[in-house]
């Protein structure tokens, strides 16, 4: 009876034994040493970081932003009526840890603070017909970043099978100067397929053929396609190169590599008053500021000129128009540009828009001006909240302003010249929110100019992004960028030279511009605005985006030796500035 006993305990001792070997962390790139990898950030709010780690050279830090607490997530195969423990460490406040879909009581735990990192752990039993169970981590709605490293699933593992092979006779199809159409064999026990475009994952596909948008005009790309299931994903496809034809924007008259500058026409300030024909002809567009409205929704845009009383040296209006003559005739750009920090416009109604046209009308005639500036700022722009397709809009504001501006360039024809100065909070911020967002609560202002682009995308002549007076923007590297330096402008740049998913959708591309219609927004001294940046990182800027040198730790998607050019805000503070910004210009471009 005592032998039976002993052999028993023995029996039971070897199996527990054997069931504690077969156990296994489940958890892909659980130290986030191969980036996001296997993970999966809700409105891209990770990415990695090399300090804090907790162990490795990596963590993940993720940032709750309006309604979205930043979880991040992975999902792994699990065995049914199995254990499970799972761990992980964390820091920061209302750091959360957990496991859904499992079939039984989903788990989690939560840490109030932690300024140092701390472990979290709990446990769960798997449902006896669970193969799948989902593991998060995530912070707490305006709770600020928090960070996560070393995330453990300690179980038995599931079966998960063989990766698929990789794709075969990937091909190239239809070209234009903003996409690539790909076709590819499927693959047997794919359940879906990635695209890569030189070496980096930007879209996915259930079939076997997808179009890449978003890309560059006159561009080599290189593509490769893997097979992906739940095992994981094949190895890439042999590499396939394309490039896009050359895009055919409107006619600009503009210099391969132009200077655009703001001239204080309307006003005066701490810079003073420049008269027009004391512009240098360095310059190569001008934009009159500004033209404003006579009441925020009434669209009767009127431009005002500086009056000698706060403008003692202001010419008279003839002397205005003949330098405006003289301007043109030198080959420059002279516009009216409407709106300002001050100047808010709200076409609210049909009237409001078609008063807008004739308004803008009368002052381009009056004055025999090239074209139309659109500086909206403050609150002009602002999407309802049942307005979330940027490439259909139904906000009021935006399907007036839209149309008003396609009328404008039908009645002056190809060689109207039309430009944008948006904030990068209505353009390149659309890259993680757009609008009041799916569960509201964000600033509906947010990416409210990406339709307006978008609409406008073929007759835009220039689109000049105020890289300045701005908080920090996240860039396609996840990471977020502060003013002050040439990894502003260049990462800001970038996105519109790539294109990007709108709020994170990857299936809702907002598509590259043209390198040609592309000049950085820049403060031309210290006293213009926030975010100044001095000569040696504005060479350094055109540096990385036209020969791909000097590009600090900011990797462009590509080179652009076309791009446009710069702005400033403005030609009276680069005068106030001994023509610094100016200088710069002319001893890149010559």
């Amino acid at each position: 009876m005592l032998t039976a006993l002993a052999l028993a305990v023995s029996g039971f001792t070897a199996l527990s034994s054997a069931a504690r070997a077969a156990d296994a962390d489940l958890v892909k790139n659980g130290g986030f040493e191969a980036g996001l990898d296997s993970w999966s950030c809700s409105a891209n709010s990770g990415t990695t970081v090399k300090s804090p780690v907790h162990g490795g050279s990596s963590a993940l830090q993720a940032t709750p932003a309006g309604n979205d607490y930043a979880q991040c997530a992975q999902t792994v195969t699990v065995q049914p009526n199995s254990q499970y423990a799972l761990a992980g460490y964390v820091r920061g406040s209302y750091v959360y840890l957990g496991a859904s879909g499992t079939g039984t009581t989903d788990v989690s735990t939560w840490t109030q603070s932690a300024p140092d990192w701390q472990q979290l752990t709990t446990s769960f039993r798997t449902g006896p017909s669970t193969t799948k169970v989902t593991i998060y981590t995530h912070g707490w709605y305006a709770t600020g970043a928090y960070y996560a490293d070393d995330i453990s699933l300690i179980g038995p593992a599931g079966t998960v099978g063989q990766p698929p092979t990789a794709p075969t006779g990937l091909a190239v199809g239809s070209i234009t100067s903003s996409s690539v159409a790909l076709s590819w064999s499927a693959v047997t026990g794919a359940t879906s397929y990635a695209i890569y475009r030189d070496g980096v994952k930007v879209q996915t596909a259930s079939g076997t053929s997808a179009t890449v948008s978003g890309l560059s005009a006159a561009t080599a790309y290189s593509f490769q396609v893997t097979a992906v299931n739940d095992a994981g994903e094949s190895a890439k496809s042999t590499a396939v190169t394309a490039t896009t034809s050359t895009g055919s924007g409107p006619t600009s008259g503009l210099p391969t590599h132009a200077l655009v500058g703001y001239l204080h026409a309307s006003f005066a300030n701490g810079s003073g008053y420049t008269r027009l024909a004391d512009v240098p002809d360095s310059w190569d567009v001008i934009d009159l500021a500004f033209g404003e409205p006579t009441s925020a929704t009434s669209g009767d845009i009127r431009f005002n000129r500086c009056p000698v009383s706060e403008c003692a040296n202001v010419e008279s209006d003839a002397d205005f128009k003949a330098a405006i003559k003289a301007k043109q005739a030198a080959g420059k750009k002279v516009l009216i540009s409407i709106g300002g920090a001050n100047g808010q416009v709200q076409l609210t109604t049909t009237a409001a828009r078609d008063t807008f046209v004739s308004s803008v009308s009368n002052i381009i005639d009056t004055y025999g001006l090239d074209g139309l500036d659109i500086d909206f700022e403050g609150h002009s722009l602002s999407l309802d909240a049942s307005d979330t397709n940027f490439k259909s809009p139904t906000t009021p504001v935006v399907v007036n302003l839209i149309a008003a501006l396609k009328t404008l360039k039908a009645k002056y024809g190809a060689k109207f010249v039309l430009s944008m100065a948006p904030e990068t909070f209505f353009v390149q911020m659309g890259y993680q929110f757009y609008g009041t967002g799916k569960f509201g609560g964000q600033d509906p202002r947010c990416g409210a100019y990406l339709p307006v682009i978008y609409a406008l995308r073929d007759d835009l002549t220039l689109l000049h992004v105020q890289d300045y007076n701005s908080g920090p923007i996240m860039g396609l590297d996840n990471q977020y960028h502060t003013m002050g330096g040439a990894d502003f402008h260049i990462a800001m740049t970038d996105m519109l030279l790539t294109g990007f998913p709108v709020a994170g959708d990857t299936t809702n591309m907002f598509p590259a511009l043209r390198p040609d219609q592309i000049a950085i927004g820049m403060p031309a001294s210290v006293n213009a605005g926030n975010g100044y940046v001095a000569p040696a990182e504005v060479t350094k800027t055109l540096d990385c985006l036209t020969k791909k040198v000097s590009c600090g730790s900011y990797a462009t998607h590509g080179t652009w030796p076309t791009l446009r050019g710069l702005m400033t805000w403005s030609i009276n503070w680069d005068r106030y500035s001994n023509w610094e910004f100016q200088k710069t210009f002319d001893g890149y471009f010559g």
